[in-house]
């Protein structure tokens, strides 16, 4: 009697969506990881006494491992197959979830996030070539916007979550909501996801390659990102900067020569896949400067407590859910240069309109400002990580999927860093308020979002 139900059960556990929900839940999962974490930095940076500069770590550090890591294990992914990074990752992020949560002081705490950026950067660099494994070129833009969305509410639950975690228990609470929906994930990522057999298995991994480009690429981020602290003319900076320009020629130098590249230089040379990547990082250098700023506007220069600012932070993220799957799957029939360019154009709309923001701004200026700033990211993103991911040949998905995250995280990374130094180059040379500060900060981003909607053009 119940076998029809267990034959119709087995065929939707062989469905390609089960997949799609492994990977999705994932994704949610992830984006309430970053989400709560900026919306409690003023409260941990109160708790542990200390400034700006030293808490942004906890984003920073993140964000640098994450970046130097997610080539080495996106080509991992391809060699030895993507689910087993994928899921790998999965156990290191959860075991660091607690020990963030248990931390004592700053140092702690970011030690706790170094970790769990390792498992984080296993996670991030596979997770779109097993989605573009699994599904038709047809479907790839809808899939990867269906992913976009599940990250964006994740976004948009995180701040909310993040503020009334903090307000009910304390901002620890933030760190242990992983841990249920991480151990889901996990379960439908080993349950659902195919074991695919790795198309380059006898290729060896390059491991000179993996070193140079990850000590190469966190001393540039790191560099960029903390050069307003320590001076861009103090000899650490300047020596970082040299060294980070060496071994980047050393590591172009390598990939040229060896058999089995770390990165296929040859991607490149398609006018699509390094318009995509140069826009994608542009991107995320304006997104994580709003994302980095707004939390202390709202929370230090208005006063709102973090459950109030938490929820006037998802008017951002929601935009970017509902517009993201919408526009992967119109990006399937009409391609990726129209709504890639658009939506770079509105995102800097909306950050001019955040930079408009004053003290006497009303809660309805502030959501539709964030709404505007979400609804450009939305229109981008999906037909943009589509025609990156199109680009490359189905043994580089690690690989385009890796170079994806990668200017993801280094636009983070560099808006953090961007962030930062105008917030305090405006207060203490210039002796501007902290409005003064935050709105210099977003009409730089604003500017570089026009510049990505440039190259998106030019694609």
């Amino acid at each position: 009697m119940l076998r029809p139900y267990i034959a119709i059960l087995r065929v939707l556990m062989q469905n390609k969506w089960w997949i799609f929900l492994s990977v999705g839940v994932g994704a949610f999962m992830s984006a309430i990881g970053v989400s709560v974490v900026n919306i409690v930095l003023p409260v941990v940076s109160t708790d542990f006494g200390v400034d700006v500069s030293t808490i942004e770590w906890v984003i920073t550090v993140y964000l640098l491992i994450v970046s130097g890591l997610l080539l080495s294990f996106g080509r991992l992914g391809d060699l030895r197959g993507h689910k087993v990074v994928y899921v790998s990752g999965f156990v290191i992020f959860l075991i660091a979830a607690p020990l963030c949560g248990f931390a004592q002081n700053a140092p702690m705490l970011i030690a706790a996030r170094a970790l769990q950026a390792f498992g984080a950067a296993m996670v991030f660099s596979n997770s779109p070539a097993i989605l573009t494994k699994n599904f038709p070129a047809t479907q790839r833009g809808q899939v990867l916007g269906l992913q976009a969305m599940m990250t964006y509410l994740g976004l948009t639950v995180g701040p909310s979550l993040g503020g009334w975690l903090t307000m009910q228990f304390s901002w620890r609470a933030v760190f242990f909501i992983n841990l249920p929906i991480g151990l889901l994930a996990l379960w439908l990522s080993a349950r659902f996801i195919p074991r695919d057999a790795p198309s380059e298995k006898r290729e060896p991994f390059d491991l000179i390659g993996a070193a140079t480009f990850m000590i190469g690429l966190v001393l540039l981020l790191l560099a960029l990102n903390q050069g307003h602290a320590w001076g861009w003319s103090s000899p650490i900076i300047v020596a970082m900067l040299i060294a980070a320009f060496g071994i980047a020629a050393i590591f172009l130098r390598i990939e040229r020569r060896v058999a089995s590249p770390m990165l296929d230089l040859t991607l490149f040379r398609a006018r699509l896949f390094s318009a995509a990547t140069v826009s994608a990082i542009a991107n995320y250098i304006c997104i994580y400067t709003v994302l980095f700023l707004m939390p202390f506007y709202l929370i230090r220069a208005r006063g709102f407590n973090p459950a109030q600012a938490g929820l006037l932070l998802t008017a951002q993220p929601l935009l970017m859910a509902i517009s993201a799957p919408l526009s992967g799957a119109l990006s399937d029939k009409i391609g990726s240069r129209f709504l890639a360019t658009l939506g770079m154009a509105i995102l800097a709309l909306g950050a001019f309109l955040l930079s408009r923001l004053d003290s006497v701004s009303s809660s309805a200026e502030i959501a539709i400002a964030l709404a505007v700033v979400g609804l450009g990211t939305g229109i981008f993103s999906s037909p943009n990580n589509s025609a990156l991911m199109g680009a490359a040949p189905r043994h580089r998905q690690g690989i385009a999927a890796s170079v994806l995250a990668t200017a993801r995280n280094g636009g983070m990374v560099l808006g953090v860093g961007l962030a930062g130094a105008i917030f305090a180059t405006v207060q203490t040379q210039f002796g501007g308020t902290i409005f003064d500060a935050i709105s210099a900060g977003l009409l730089a981003a604003a500017l570089v979002a026009l510049i990505g909607a440039l190259t998106s053009a030019m694609r």
